[in-house]
């Protein structure tokens, strides 16, 4: 490595050609980048007492082995943001100085033949800069004065046009810009190949300028350490049209979820969103053996990420072509249940390679919403399940796809259990749903449900048959009863009360009658209405407490077949049952816990630690005993006259007024010792919290 203090519009001169490799992100600076490189400017510009400004480092490798006749153009490791912008603002310096030269050296000649241009060279080599693909053509263009391409860069344009904009600013002295772009100092980084190792290098510098987002870092990654064709290669078969697909402005935001679900499919573990590029190193690593160097192992990872790519571009970006599974992926879509996703993209990659066919694929969708949706009317937190859809993907028989899912489903115990349907109807006939997140997708799917012809809902809003104005009219009350306070209170935004209308400013508070009849234009009546959600009203004579639970029943059953439960045979659903393994202890080999002093003290912890929750299970080891759930909760070792109960929470994690827990050494666990004259309901609340912890994914 070699490292020489330089002007930035010396080094732009000098340099044969600037060239962004392939893997390296898009040119992402925004108005904010270039409102303070453009105040920067302007400000040692206009002082005699600033000599120079240092905008930071530029880090290149060569091409390849130059020759005095042909030199090869340098790769641009870091300073992409820089080089790109300052040409922007010369390209514009340049358009806006017409004949005049406002500061020595800078006419319009001298900028685009030093700095933005070669003028001896032709094609390839005539753009001083070249950047990578969505910018390259829109940066060309700029400096060499050509029209737009049909697909231009966005931020490119947007930037140029600004500094455009700024410049022609009355306000605006071009000699001061001209003589701050003159004081601009870099650190010219030039790096030897066979010596650096320009990856290293490129992630200690992601923590000045413009963060880089974890999908450059891992294309960078992958594509870096090799060869140029290979990498170019790479990047064009399978790279380019991931960023294409994924889309021009969103490509970071979408690649970094991507890849983290795709990490969970292949390592088992859900990575934190701002440690995905770590995971992925470390996936790389343990499970490919690969360095950055080994080209065939490469290759093939970056197929298979460009072919889950493809899964989730479908299913989670809503470009599916197969009409019926677009249309699923668009019911999950609007539930919000990315926790799902890891799955969906193992289901997704099974169905392309023919181990689940078109019709399975489409019942365990809806099997998975139906899944969803009915925890989330029963009011059960989903936050916990990503472990439980990875361990379901991994347990999923794919000789028997769809009932090898509904049974392990069915098998899920307490806070991860399928609702029933006694659950789920009782729910969605008393609960408030106006209020509910879901209310919108639910109307939706009870009334296109079996449809030939779906109705398209966009124009039509939630309305209350019974108003929700606590200032009733006297006909509501009259029909409501003397009651009709607490009555509109229990059922004014159930499911019974709730419908769908294109006409709800028309009915407001008015009668039911009037709202069934509208005798001043019946055809906006609920009478007349196409939808099947309102075919009940047209047979009835009133509106109150008894019809509304009446259509909320009957909703409900129609809302049973929508969003069905699993319906296998009890004995086939005791084949995909796990057994236990048995373990060798019991509480025999534990005499400690047999004495007079500390066996009622056990005892009472043991039976409240199981009366929590049903899918606590006791597990006696060698030393201690071990409560869990999906994981460990608690676990008890029994001292002489004593308890010491470690629970499976960061001390700062848990409520504990009373100070009795202490951190373990790790700081991730909390330690309590329990004596018989120690309040068991107090512990046994600490206990609560850490499972607690555990259903809500904390």
């Amino acid at each position: 490595m070699k490292a020489t203090e330089a002007k930035l519009l010396d080094f732009l001169k000098k340099a044969p050609q600037l060239m962004i490799p392939i893997y390296q992100r898009t040119y992402g600076w925004g108005e904010r980048e270039c409102r303070q490189l453009w105040d920067d400017i302007v400000r040692c510009g206009s002082s005699d007492h600033i000599p120079v400004h240092f905008i930071g480092s530029i880090v290149y490798i060569s091409a390849g082995l130059g020759t005095v006749i042909h030199q090869s153009p340098l790769l641009i490791i870091d300073g992409q943001q820089r080089l790109a912008t300052i040409s922007l603002l010369l390209a514009a310096i340049s358009e806006i100085i017409g004949t005049s030269e406002p500061h020595t050296g800078f006419s319009k000649r001298r900028i685009r033949n030093y700095y933005l241009v070669n003028p001896e060279e032709e094609g390839e080599r005539h753009p001083k800069l070249l950047l990578s693909q969505t910018d390259r053509d829109s940066l060309i263009a700029i400096v060499t004065q050509r029209p737009s391409p049909a697909q231009a860069s966005v931020q490119i344009h947007a930037n140029y046009a600004l500094f455009a904009q700024w410049l022609a600013d009355s306000k605006t002295d071009l000699a001061v810009i001209c003589r701050g772009l003159a004081k601009l100092v870099i650190v010219d980084i030039a790096l030897t190949r066979d010596q650096d190792n320009p990856q290293l290098i490129f992630e200690s510098m992601n923590a000045t300028g413009k963060e880089l987002s974890q999908a450059d870092l891992i294309r960078n990654f992958v594509l870096m350490g090799l060869e140029p064709p290979i990498q170019t290669r790479l990047y064009h078969d399978y790279w380019r049209p991931i960023e294409h697909d994924f889309g021009q402005a969103a490509y970071s935001s979408h690649f970094d979820a991507f890849m983290r679900y795709y990490l969970t499919v292949k390592t088992g573990e859900l990575p934190a969103i701002n440690a995905v590029y770590e995971a992925f190193k470390a996936y790389v690593r343990n499970m490919h053996h690969v360095d950055g160097n080994d080209q065939p192992q490469i290759i093939a990872l970056v197929q298979d990420v460009r072919a889950y790519a493809r899964y989730y571009w479908a299913l989670a970006l809503g470009n599916e072509p197969e009409p019926q599974l677009n249309e699923a992926f668009a019911d999950l879509r609007e539930l919000k249940v990315e926790v799902v996703y890891p799955l969906l993209l193992t289901l997704y990659h099974d169905y392309q390679n023919s181990l689940l066919g078109l019709g399975e694929f489409l019942a365990c969708l809806r099997l998975l919403e139906a899944y969803m949706f009915r925890r989330s009317v029963c009011g059960i937190p989903s936050n916990s399940l990503s472990n439980t859809f990875i361990t379901l993907a991994q347990r999923i028989d794919t000789t028997r796809y769809s009932e090898s899912m509904q049974a392990l489903l069915v098998l899920l115990p307490s806070y991860r259990r399928f609702p029933s349907d006694d659950e789920f109807g009782h729910e969605l006939q008393h609960r408030d749903l106006y209020n509910f997140r879901h209310r919108s997708y639910l109307l939706r799917r009870l009334e296109n449900h079996r449809r030939q012809e779906r109705i398209s809902l966009a124009e039509y809003t939630i309305e209350h048959v019974l108003p929700q104005n606590p200032q009733l009219s006297a006909a509501w009350r009259e029909a409501l009863g003397s009651d009709w306070h607490n009555v509109q209170q229990r059922v004014v935004h159930t499911l019974g009360n709730l419908t769908l209308t294109r006409y709800n400013s028309e009915f407001r508070d008015r009668a039911f009658s009037d709202k069934r009849d509208m005798p001043s234009a019946p055809e906006k009546g609920l009478r007349y209405s196409p939808l099947h959600l309102n075919a009940d009203f047209a047979q009835l004579e009133s509106w109150n407490e008894i019809s509304i639970m009446q259509r909320a029943a009957r909703l409900a059953a129609r809302a049973l077949t929508v969003w069905q439960a699993p319906a296998l045979a009890q004995a086939v659903v005791d084949q995909y049952r796990t057994q236990r393994p048995s373990t060798a202890y019991s509480i025999n080999d534990h005499p400690a816990l047999l004495t007079a002093t500390l066996y009622p003290l056990f005892d009472a912890f043991r039976k409240a630690v199981l009366a929590l929750d049903p899918c606590i299970s006791e597990e006696f080891r060698k030393l201690y005993v071990v409560y869990k759930a999906e994981k460990t909760v608690v676990d008890v070792i029994a001292l002489s006259t004593t308890l010491k109960i470690t629970l499976h929470a960061p001390h700062d994690a848990l409520y504990d007024p009373l100070q009795h827990c202490k951190p373990n050494s790790t700081q991730q666990e909390s330690q309590i010792i329990v004596s018989a004259s120690d309040d068991m309901t107090y512990v046994v609340e600490l206990v609560r919290q850490v499972l607690e912890m555990q259903v809500n994914g904390e």
